[in-house]
């Protein structure tokens, strides 16, 4: 299992690392986001520089896994190699891990840039404890946008997934709070913001990164999330699945 994962990620990272400019798109708008927001703005002030980052990262999670997942998915299930990959003996399980180890990486290639001007441009710090926590909240809050990545990959031709990516990922970034500091966005966002996915995810990240209150509302919101989208994901897998196999 973990050798035949191994493969199918290595495939997939090679068929991407082939296009370079798809591992550049990966990075560049969390990027762009610090260099043109948090630098000039927030850059200079230890506290805010440090929760603006938190939410860069966030922005970074949410924005990789929705487009590796949501597109990645939906063009590999238009390749005739898909549907033959699915009738070998080893099963999905082998695959469906290395999407995910290939996921892992491209967003830990969209994470490496922030964290570099975060470092180099700002005074944004925290101490080894709270980066350590940092990383693992990053692993956690991937699972909600990994799932919603599958959901829209099997569910929705290539076109028609890219379409609703670019539509969800903005709205989601701005809805959650991502693009202001804690209790800086306007009314209606702070009162919507806990219950969104992105809002939930970036409340946790500012909370193991700062002093920020651990807010329970908003965890068990995107724990709700999770598992609507888990339960989607499934529900479009098994339709792709009868549609492909009858």
């Amino acid at each position: 299992m973990t050798a035949l994962a191994l493969i199918h990620a290595r495939f997939q990272i090679t068929e991407i690392f082939r296009i370079p400019i798809a591992v550049v798109g990966s990075a560049f708008w969390p990027a762009a986001s610090m260099l043109a927001f948090v630098v000039p703005f927030v850059g200079d002030e230890p506290v805010y520089a440090t929760y603006a980052t938190a939410s860069m990262i966030t922005f970074a999670v949410m924005n990789t896994n929705l487009f590796q997942y949501g597109i990645g998915v939906s063009e590999d299930r238009a390749q005739p190699w898909d549907p033959y990959v699915r009738t070998l003996p080893a099963g999905t399980a082998p695959r469906f891990a290395g999407r995910i180890l290939t996921g892992l990486l491209m967003m830990a290639v969209s994470l490496i840039p922030v964290a570099l001007i975060a470092a180099l441009f700002t005074e944004a710090s925290v101490t080894p404890v709270a980066f350590l926590l940092a990383v693992a909240v990053c692993a956690v809050i991937s699972i909600p946008f990994i799932l919603m990545g599958l959901s829209i990959g099997y569910a929705l031709p290539s076109k028609a997934a890219l379409v609703v990516a670019q539509i969800l990922f903005l709205p989601l970034a701005f809805g959650g709070g991502l693009m202001t500091p804690p209790g800086g966005a306007p009314g209606f966002v702070e009162n919507l913001a806990p219950y969104l996915p992105t809002g939930g995810a970036v409340r946790l990240m500012w909370a193991a990164v700062g002093d920020f209150p651990f807010d329970t509302g908003s965890m068990l919101a995107l724990v709700a999330w999770t598992t609507l989208f888990g339960a989607l994901a499934i529900w479009s897998y098994r339709r792709d699945e009868g549609r492909r196999f009858g």
